[in-house]
C-alpha cells in the first residue's frame, strides 16, 4: 500500500489536480509519485506470466470549500485516470449560504472517492484527483476549490 497526503490549504483551479506528497511509498516499484506534484502511476506489473494485468484500489479523501466571496454552488473531485475523470467516483457537495454571510472557507465539507483499476500487463496509467466542478450557474465560470487533509492511498488487490 502506499499513501499520499498533503494537509495544507491549496487552491485547486477547474480542470487541475490536487497537489500531493509522498507519505508512504511503494517499495515494489508499482507505483510512482514525484513530490509536490498530482500524479501518480500505476505499473501493470504482474508476477505471474499466465496474470494480463495489475489491480488496485484508489481511494481520496479530503476536505473541500468554496473559496472567500466565492459564487455557492456544486463543487467536486473526482479521480481521474490518463487525465480523464472517472465519472462514478466524482464526489459533488453543494454549500449553502445562509441570508447574512457569503460562504466562506471555514464551510469545508469532507469526500471520499474510490474507484478500482486495472492497467494491462507491461502498460502504466496515470492517476490524480481533479477539480470536475462546473459553473453555478448556466454561462458561468467553473470555480477554484479549497482543498485541505488531502489523502490518496493506493493498494494492490491483484
Amino acid at each position: 500500500m502506499s499513501e499520499y497526503a498533503f494537509n495544507p490549504v491549496q487552491t485547486v483551479e477547474p480542470g487541475q489536480n490536487i497537489i500531493l506528497d509522498t507519505v508512504i511509498p511503494c517499495n515494489k516499484g508499482y507505483v510512482f509519485h514525484r513530490d509536490q506534484s498530482g500524479i501518480v502511476i500505476l505499473r501493470g506489473a504482474v508476477n505471474n506470466p499466465s496474470c494480463c494485468f495489475a489491480r488496485y484500489q484508489v481511494t481520496f479523501n479530503g476536505n473541500i470549500a468554496i473559496p472567500d466571496g466565492g459564487t455557492v454552488g456544486p463543487i467536486s473531485v473526482a479521480l481521474a485516470i490518463d487525465g480523464e475523470p472517472i465519472q462514478t467516483s466524482r464526489a459533488i457537495v453543494t454549500p449553502a449560504a445562509t441570508a447574512t454571510e457569503p460562504p466562506t472557507s471555514a464551510n469545508f465539507f469532507n469526500v471520499t472517492s474510490t474507484a478500482i483499476i486495472t492497467v494491462p500487463r507491461g502498460c502504466c496509467f496515470t492517476v490524480a484527483v481533479e477539480n470536475t466542478s462546473g459553473p453555478a450557474a448556466p454561462g458561468g465560470v467553473a470555480p477554484a476549490i479549497l482543498v485541505q487533509n488531502a489523502n490518496l492511498t493506493v493498494a494492490r488487490i491483484a
